[in-house]
C-alpha cells in the first residue's frame, strides 16, 4: 500500500487527533479540522495544478482526494479555493520576520513556489514545487534559524513526510535535518533532489558560502 494510504488509514480511524502531539498542551494541530474531513472533488483534482503548471505530486492527490482543510490551516489556498504558493523569501519572512526572509532571497527564483507544513516548534518545515523526483514528487526542507539561517533536504516527498508525521516508518529520534539521505530506501529520492535543489549538497546554511556554487552549477529555473 502507498505511504499516503497508509496514512489515510491511520488518520480515519480518529481524524481529530493530533498530528503534532509533541506539541500537546500547548498547541493543537489536529489531523483534520472538526474531525470531518473536506475532500476536493475527483472532477476537480482530475484538472488541478499547480501555478507553474507542475501537476500535483501523487502522495498530494490522494490526501487532497481524503481532505485539504489541513492545507489550508497552513495557507494552502486563496479565498477562491486556488493554490497560493509563496516564493522561499517571502515565507521566511512571513514566518520569521523580513530580515531573515532577505537571507534567502537568493533562492527564491529556484524555489518560487512554497508551502508552509506542520511541524517542528521552532523551526518549520517548507514544499517546494521544485524538480520533482522519480516518484513524481517535491522536496520537503527544513528550515531553521536556531543557530544560523539554514535549509536543508529532511524528506523526498510529501508521502514520507506524511508517513514519519504519522510515525509510520520507525524512523527513530534523527541525528539531523538531512539524514534521510543515507537511507537504503529514501536515500536515492534525497540524493536526486540534492543534485537538483543545492548542486549535490543537502542544505545551505548562513553565510552561504555554497550561493557562489550554486550560480555555477545550477541553471536558472525555466520561466
Amino acid at each position: 500500500m502507498p505511504l499516503t494510504e497508509r496514512v489515510i488509514e491511520v488518520v480515519r480511524r480518529d481524524p481529530a487527533a493530533s498530528a503534532l502531539p509533541y506539541l500537546l498542551p500547548y498547541v493543537n494541530v489536529p489531523w483534520v479540522e472538526g474531525g470531518v474531513p473536506t475532500p476536493m472533488g475527483e472532477d476537480v483534482l482530475v484538472d488541478v495544478v499547480f501555478p507553474s503548471g507542475r501537476p500535483l505530486s501523487p502522495s498530494l492527490r490522494a490526501w487532497m482526494a481524503y481532505d485539504t482543510s489541513l492545507l489550508a490551516r497552513y495557507g494552502w489556498f486563496a479565498s477562491d479555493g486556488s493554490f497560493a504558493p509563496r516564493p522561499l523569501d517571502q515565507l521566511v519572512g512571513d514566518e520569521m520576520g523580513d530580515f531573515w526572509g532577505a537571507e534567502f532571497a537568493w533562492l527564491s527564483g529556484r524555489f518560487s513556489e512554497c508551502f508552509l507544513l506542520p511541524g517542528g516548534s521552532d523551526s518549520r518545515r517548507i514544499l517546494a514545487v521544485a524538480e520533482p523526483d522519480g516518484e513524481g514528487e517535491y522536496p520537503v526542507f527544513a528550515l531553521d534559524l536556531d543557530d544560523l539561517p539554514y535549509l536543508g533536504l529532511m524528506y523526498p516527498g510529501f508521502d514520507v513526510y506524511l508517513a514519519d508525521t504519522a510515525d509510520l516508518l520507525g524512523l527513530g529520534e534523527r541525528e539531523s535535518y538531512t539524514d534521510l539521505i543515507g537511507h537504503p530506501v529514501y536515500g536515492p529520492r534525497m540524493r536526486r533532489h540534492a543534485g537538483q535543489c543545492f548542486a549535490g549538497a543537502s542544505c545551505v546554511q548562513y553565510p552561504f558560502d555554497f550561493e557562489p556554487v550554486y550560480a555555477e552549477l545550477c541553471p536558472e529555473p525555466r520561466q
